[in-house]
């Protein structure tokens, strides 16, 4: 590699606030927890600091409101490296906010408050066209508008940039999106919306790929969580194991999984280096607490074993 990847991530920025709880409160109960943090987050704003702490040199398009919580996460990217010239504030919003339980055994449970992410336009990234010719890869999430989402992809697809969609949080697409799409990282339940329309159903992993992949997409790698990764390689498809770690705290795992397969694949990586890359990157992250704070640096993640 002669140059650091040129990754561009349009997507969400959002305040997490986080409680530490012995396990996720049932519906209509109430129970104590322990600390409580505010933490920088947002899957964008996650997957660009999760790319530039590997090496790459990102831009982050999106949008923050007039706010405390908007100074901050435009301040935390300055501190990752991560370019803010495309995130806009928008005068008289507040910013998108998480509220994060994470129980004692590392899982979490997420609501959020979009705040200025649903005021991101198709203008924004627009304005932001010239950097998106330039990239190598172009990472998207769905916590902003569709037609901002759909305006990303086309904007990519006119300059031959590829396009890595992650799905979440889960809705049902479009065909016509998907068939625009390089790579589609769904979870299981993500990619079961996609298909049938529903997030449960007997339906297996390899059907789900399949199927997707008949709607246009023209590559599926999809998380499993502690069963690893599945990912098309051709006709087939493939998997790879998770590896054994100790879990602390999940939040923003599958985040830093598809900053690391960008990075990677924009360095000129296949798609299986790419995988067992990710995989690394996503294992370190879940380590420690927080998902900004936990994720690794290339150096961590190419001495883990």
């Amino acid at each position: 590699m002669t140059q650091p990847a040129r990754i561009v991530v349009v997507g969400s920025l959002n305040m997490d606030l986080v409680v530490k709880a012995p396990r996720i409160a049932l519906e209509g109960e109430t129970i104590k927890g322990g600390t409580f943090s505010t933490m920088p987050g947002g899957k964008g704003a996650n997957q660009a600091v999760a790319a530039s702490r590997l090496g790459a040199h990102v831009h982050m398009v999106g949008c923050v409101g007039d706010d405390g919580f908007g100074r901050e996460l435009l301040d935390n990217l300055h501190k990752a490296n991560v370019n803010t010239d495309y995130v806009t504030t928008v005068s008289g919003s507040s910013s998108g906010v998480a509220m994060i339980t994470v129980s004692e055994s590392g899982e979490n449970s997420i609501v959020i408050a979009p705040g200025a992410n649903d005021r991101m336009a198709p203008e924004y990234v627009r304005q932001a066209e010239s950097i998106i010719r330039e990239a190598d890869v172009v990472l998207i999430q769905l916590e902003i508008p569709m037609e901002t989402v759909e305006e990303a992809v086309v904007i990519a697809n006119r300059h031959q940039v590829p396009v890595i969609l992650n799905p979440a949080p889960a809705r049902s697409l479009p065909e016509a999106l998907l068939k625009q799409i390089d790579i589609l990282t769904p979870n299981e339940t993500e990619g079961k919306l996609i298909v049938t329309g529903r997030a449960e159903g007997d339906i297996d992993v390899e059907e789900i790929i399949h199927d997707l992949k008949s709607k246009g997409v023209r590559q599926v790698v999809m998380t499993l969580g502690g069963e690893g990764v599945a990912y098309s390689a051709g006709e087939a498809v493939q998997r790879l194991k998770a590896y054994t770690i100790d879990v602390m705290d999940t939040t923003g795992a599958g985040d830093s999984f598809n900053a690391g397969l960008g990075v990677y694949l924009a360095e000129g990586g296949s798609l299986e280096e790419a995988v067992r890359f990710a995989q690394k990157v996503a294992a370190l992250s879940v380590t420690g607490f927080g998902a900004q704070a936990s994720f690794p640096s290339r150096t961590e993640v190419e001495g883990f074993q």
